[in-house]
């Protein structure tokens, strides 16, 4: 058959192309936007703990301010308190699952409000102490860029969301140097489909922006690590630590909505949240002033084994109830840094007694983990930690590790860090996703090819007494002249005919409205959004717009078809080959189940 011929392993069009441009000048302009924002948490910084405006690099750690050191965080917080009251609601929380909520339910839509305030409330948040990452908020910077882009060009929903990954993502490429992590964060986390349309253009955005980072910041991986091969043994180990980042990532993310619901029960303006959030993060900072800020030199030192374990266990205790609670509080900042410190922490705590694999490894492996489970994302946590230290031979233990992470929370965890904020907002988000099953089957396979066909000559008195009489076979039939559909007649149609003057064969029914159609090639997916938007239960299949030469007929009907090949493969067992293996694997089910096992036929 012809339409099989023409079928695609992709659909794809010329708007991929225009989408590809766009994506190269929005990977620019997102690199340039975590310049600004990486600037804007140094020169936060030096104002907020050393009273200089400057943008070179200090860590709030150095400060002399004393006691006055819990009142930094406060004013920040107050600061972020009175930006989201009268500026954008948008800007609070840690940026992920406000892009993510944007792309499912806000179709794509990004304000300029949330490009400008958002990296100016995170660089205050952060500058004043915050103990959060960069990445949240570049991820809705550059997602609001892109937005707002597509948004000028007028173009499509789905466009949009492509366009604002693409952003997102070259923004995360620009603060970390990590671009194949990012395009794997925007497939796990973010697109929720994979398809060329989209998957081109954040890749050459995130393409772009790893090529232009270095112009702007310092290139090279941002903790350079060099760790020995695994041996066998580590699997048993990389196990071990999957399961204790699981852990910390659900004692986390239950402890931060916890923390964020004893807010909503206090009898103040959310805008006021983030001032006491901050306070807790004055106080942690006194106590513990390397706590304080991003902490990228700390999560080098836990990499590199330099901090003792004493120092360890009350640094990792004190940052997580700070970031906890801040976070907790509504203020603006990310998760991403975070929980690579605390996850490098817990693996520097048990590096000595996990057997296999040198010490220095098991922080980066505990790191990764965390950051898989956490977000449910373990291939893009694997190359993440990966592209920051450039360890090749880490890269097998960290995918082992972090696949288990994942599988343990996703077990144990009904939602992530992430997507609990958006259940909290009324909206499900299922993260599970695959081909449809009516992308997979085009219309040429599942359509009626034995038809009844109407003359179109036929009185329509006679079509409603031949065809729709006692016997009747199908709900509509097409009405044919020498092979062409004319259009598909059925009871609603003759019953308004039979009403109007003039009208006298079935000919006679179909005005000068254009028919609606479909080809053997189109997939059913098509097919299904176009009886949807039309209102039809069924429509003709010709083999070109032009002749409209009837090959078949679609129907709603017919769509179910492909979905129950999906059921057969999800729900039917099928026993091995051979009556000698059959009856061996009956014998063993009986013994361990006490129940005889049977072949669904």
């Amino acid at each position: 058959m012809q339409w099989m011929e023409e079928r695609r392993d992709f659909a794809a069009d010329n708007r991929m192309l225009h989408l590809a441009v766009l994506a190269m000048f929005i990977g620019a302009v997102s690199t340039l936007a975590a310049f600004l924002l990486l600037y804007l948490i140094r020169f936060f910084t030096n104002l907020f703990f050393f009273q200089t405006f400057s943008a070179s690099f200090r860590s709030p750690a150095e400060h002399t301010l004393g006691l006055w050191v819990i009142a930094v965080p406060v004013v920040g917080g107050l600061i972020i308190g009175l930006i989201a009251r009268f500026g954008s609601e948008k800007i609070r929380g840690h940026g992920i699952p406000e892009a993510i909520e944007t792309i499912l339910f806000g179709k794509s839509n990004m304000s300029a409000k949330v490009a400008v305030l958002k990296p100016l409330s995170s660089g205050i948040a952060i500058g004043s102490g915050g103990p959060f990452g960069a990445e949240g908020p570049i991820i809705m910077t550059g997602g609001a860029i892109g937005s707002l882009i597509a948004q000028y060009f007028h173009l499509t929903s789905a466009e949009r969301k492509t366009l604002l990954v693409a952003g997102a993502t070259a923004g995360m490429t620009a603060v970390f140097d990590t671009p194949v992590a990012a395009v794997l964060l925007a497939i796990e986390l973010l697109l929720f489909e994979l398809r060329p349309r989209s998957l081109l253009p954040v890749t050459i955005a995130c393409a772009v922006a790893g090529f232009l980072r270095p112009l702007v910041m310092d290139s090279g991986p941002l903790f350079p690590l060099q760790t020995l091969p695994a041996a066998p043994l580590t699997l048993v180990s990389c196990a071990l630590a999957g399961i204790m980042a699981g852990l910390l990532s659900w004692a986390l993310s239950v402890s931060l909505y916890k923390v964020e619901d004893l807010f909503a029960k206090l009898p103040l303006h959310w805008m006021w949240w983030p001032a006491l959030g901050g306070l807790a993060v004055g106080i942690g900072g006194y106590l513990e002033p390397r706590a304080l800020g991003v902490g990228y030199d700390v999560i080098g030192d836990l990499l590199q084994n330099h901090l003792a374990l004493r120092f360890v266990l009350g640094f990792l205790a004190c940052k997580a109830l700070m970031w906890v609670i801040a976070l907790g509080s509504g203020t603006s900042g990310g998760v991403l840094a975070p929980l690579l410190m605390m996850g490098a922490g817990l693996g520097s705590l048990m590096a000595p007694i996990m057997p296999g694999g040198e010490p220095l490894m098991w922080p980066l492996v505990f790191m990764a983990a965390t950051l898989g489970g956490m977000m449910r994302a373990p291939v893009m946590a694997t190359v993440f930690a990966f592209e920051l230290t450039h360890d090749v031979n880490a890269l097998l233990p960290l995918l082992a590790a972090s696949g288990v992470a994942y599988g343990f929370t996703v077990l144990v965890m009904r939602r992530s860090i992430l997507t609990e904020k958006i259940a909290r907002r009324g909206f499900h988000i299922y993260r599970e996703y695959g081909i449809d099953p009516l992308e997979r089957h085009h219309v040429g396979e599942v359509m009626t090819t034995q038809l009844e066909t109407v003359d179109a000559d036929t009185p329509v008195a006679e079509v409603l007494e031949r065809h729709f009489g006692a016997h009747q076979t199908h709900r509509a039939f097409p009405v044919v002249r020498a092979d062409a559909v004319l259009g598909m007649v059925n009871r609603t149609v003759l019953a308004k005919g039979l009403e109007k003057p003039g009208i006298q064969t079935a000919a006679d029914l179909f005005g000068a409205n254009p028919l609606i159609v479909a080809r053997p090639e189109e997939t059913c997916r098509e097919i299904a959004s176009r009886l949807a938007v039309h209102e039809l239960e069924c429509i003709p299949v010709v083999t070109d717009a032009r002749s409209h030469r009837l090959v078949g007929v679609v129907s709603r009907s017919d769509l179910v078809k492909p979905s129950i090949a999906v059921f057969e493969e999800e729900q039917r067992r099928e026993l091995p080959k051979g009556p000698v293996v059959q009856a061996l694997v009956r014998r063993v089910t009986s013994v361990f189940t006490g129940k005889a096992i049977k072949e669904r036929r």
